[in-house]
This record gives structure tokens, sequence and C-alpha cells, in this order.
């Protein structure tokens, strides 16, 4: 479905930026179209005059009376040398009155100088009517819709056809990931239980907590990434979540990894209600906020996790007195690491940053490099229950 709106939407800026380099050679095909028009109207305007005029020549003074010619799209007019009219069927009075063919607007004229004394006394034969450039226009509106469509249908083709290639190449990655993933959940999974297993048969030792820290950071990262590849795909399903409870967890779920730099979690929760968000989503949120403390902190520091209610609202803030963040607006962007001898794939935040806006979540932060940095998030709405 994304590949079908991908060249739909670059298929659509193609032929809007194609259209736009078309217009000037439109516009002047247009004005030469329009000069067209002018002319084959003149054409016909003389062609009237002439009726008119043979007409005349035709009439014979023993006759009763002359009657006129009459046109359903012309008007025409005699005029003497004062240019008052003799007789006339043009409602509107005639500007000019020199020999030949001019437009006012969408009025056309044709004036014609006549022999003195030969057609009832007039000097001028003035013939008009109105011009439509209607036609000019729905013809050039023709063309430039039918190049719009067929480059947009080309654009679309070609895009998709250049795109298949990759497509495939991403599907096999895809496929890659997602395997991986898998074999990778059942050894970590292996891991993670016989190490609780041992440290219940024997007294704990410092290398199988740095094991059990290292394996917990591994499963962060595999959280991470199972949730970017299904996130899309599946439905979270939303509950009420006592998040003060969750949070405990969460901060005694990541205490052995803290204690591999020696770092103290000081955690002041406090009674902030339910929150109605997906489990999951929650848990990444909190995970890689204090993942990214205790990554990013100096060994021998600490890290102060707060949750409060305030103003009606669930407050959850993150402090760590590490290295801080030099550009906080590049966070967010996925794959960026400011530091990456720290490890990590940049992806956690960008997580966060997509739960965070569809949950209506607000963020401020706060940091200074070599002094630390705070996040603090704002839930928009907290049930006590």
């Amino acid at each position: 479905m994304k590949d079908n709106q991908y060249s739909t939407k670059y298929a659509l800026i193609y032929s809007a930026l194609i259209s736009i380099i078309l217009l000037t050679p439109l516009f002047y095909y247009m004005v030469y179209m329009k000069n067209i028009h002018a002319i084959q109207n003149e054409l016909l305007l003389k062609e009237k005059s002439l009726l008119l005029i043979k007409a005349m020549q035709a009439y014979d003074q023993n006759d009763e009376f002359f009657e006129y010619p009459r046109f359903k799209t012309f008007e025409s007019g005699l005029y003497d040398e004062k240019f008052q009219a003799i007789f006339t069927l043009i409602e509107h009075p005639v500007k000019y009155f020199k020999n030949g063919y001019y437009l006012d607007g969408n009025d056309a004229y044709l004036v014609v100088k006549l022999p003195k004394e030969r057609y009832f006394g007039a000097s001028y034969l003035v013939v008009h009517n109105t011009i439509s450039y209607a036609s000019v226009y729905e013809k050039v509106l023709l063309i430039l819709f039918s190049i719009v469509i067929l480059v947009f249908i080309l654009s679309v083709y070609f895009l998709k056809t250049f795109a298949k290639p990759f497509q495939k190449m991403n599907k096999q990655l895809d496929n890659f990931i997602k395997d991986s993933m898998h074999e990778i959940n059942t050894p970590l999974s292996i891991i993670n239980v016989n190490i609780d297993l041992y440290n219940r048969k024997n007294e704990p030792n410092k290398y199988m907590q740095r094991m059990k820290a290292a394996a917990k950071v591994l499963s962060n990262i595999y959280n991470d990434m199972d949730y970017l590849i299904k996130h899309e795909r599946l439905e979270h399903e939303k509950k009420d979540v006592d998040i003060a409870k969750f949070l405990n967890e969460r901060v005694e779920y990541f205490s052995e990894v803290a204690a591999m730099k020696n770092i103290k979690i000081n955690a002041d929760i406090s009674n902030c209600g339910s929150v109605h968000m997906n489990e999951k989503q929650l848990q990444r949120l909190i995970d890689n906020n204090i993942s990214n403390a205790i990554k990013y902190s100096y060994e021998n520091s600490e890290i102060d996790i707060a949750l409060y209610m305030k103003d009606e609202r669930c407050h959850l803030s993150f402090k760590d007195y590490g290295v801080g963040i030099e550009k906080v607006e590049k966070i967010f962007s996925r794959y960026y690491r400011e530091d990456t001898s720290k490890g990590g794939f940049g992806i956690g935040l960008n997580i966060v940053k997509s739960i965070i806006n569809s949950e209506n979540i607000e963020l401020k932060i706060e940091s200074n490099l070599k002094q630390g940095s705070l996040f603090l998030y704002i839930f928009p709405h907290t049930s006590n229950k």
C-alpha cells in the first residue's frame, strides 16, 4: 500500500512540475491561437461587409424601400462624414472610424470607407460583432489536461517499474530482519531464564550480574526493533494502566543495567492514577528513556525519575547528570546518534516521538552539555481509579 502511495505522490509532483514548465509555451500558443481567431473573425466581418455593399449596389432607385440586411451574430450601420448614424443596428457608440479592423475588448469592428453619395449618403460602413475566445481557452485547457493525465500515467508506470527491484530488495531485507528477530528472541530468552535459574541456586556474583544486565540491554534493543517492524501492521489495544506500578517494575528491571556503571536510580513515584494507552507503547516510552539516561550518564552518578500529579495531569520526568545533548532538534530523527561510541541504532527516541504524537503527550526537554538532560512527559488525561 505504501509503495502505491509513494508512486502516486511523486507522480503528482512530477505532473505538477511539468505542467508548470509547459505553462509558458502554452501561454504563447494561446496568444497565437487568439491572433488566428481574431484574423478569422476579421475575414468574417469583411465577408459580411461585402454582402452589405453588394445588397446596396443591387438596390434599384425605383423600388419603394430598401430592406437593410440583418444577421444573427453581426451588427452593422451606415454613418456620414461627421460620424453620425444614418442607419445603424449597432447598439453601442462606435469609438473609432479609422478605415480597417480593430478590437475594443471583446467587441470587434470593421470600418469600411464608402464612396461619396453612392450608398444613401453614407461615408462609412461599420460591421460589428462580439468576439469570443471560449473555443481557444477550451482547446488550451484540453491540451493541458491531456498532457497532465499522460504525464501522470507515465510517471506512475515508470516509478513503479523502476521501484520494483528496490521493492523486492526491501521485501527480502524485511523478511530477513523478521527472521533474524525471531532467531534472536529464542536464545535471548534462554539466556535470561538460565541466568535466573543459576542465581536461584547459587550466590549472586558480579559476572552473572553483568551478563544479566547485558542481556537486558540487548532485550531492550530487540523490543525496539520488534516494535518498529510490527507497529504499523498491528492495532495497539488500549487499556487503563496503573502507571505508578508499571513504572516501578521498569525501574526495577533496569536496576541491574544501571549497576554496571555504578549508577543510582532515585525514583520518586507518587500515585498518578491510570493512563489509558497501550502497555507495549508505554513500556517503549519508559524503557527508552531509562536506557538512554543510563547510556549517556557518567559512571558513579545518579538518575532521577519522578512521577507526580500537577494541574490534574500526570507528569513523568527522567533526569540524568551525563553528557547532555548538543542538537536537541535532531535526537528524534531515526538512526541519529550524537555519540556513535555509545552503541544502539538511533531508533529509540524516534519510537518515543511517534508514540507521544499519537497519544497527544506533551514533551519538554532541558539539556546542558556535560551537565545532563531532563525529559518531562505530560499526559493528556489521568483517570484516578
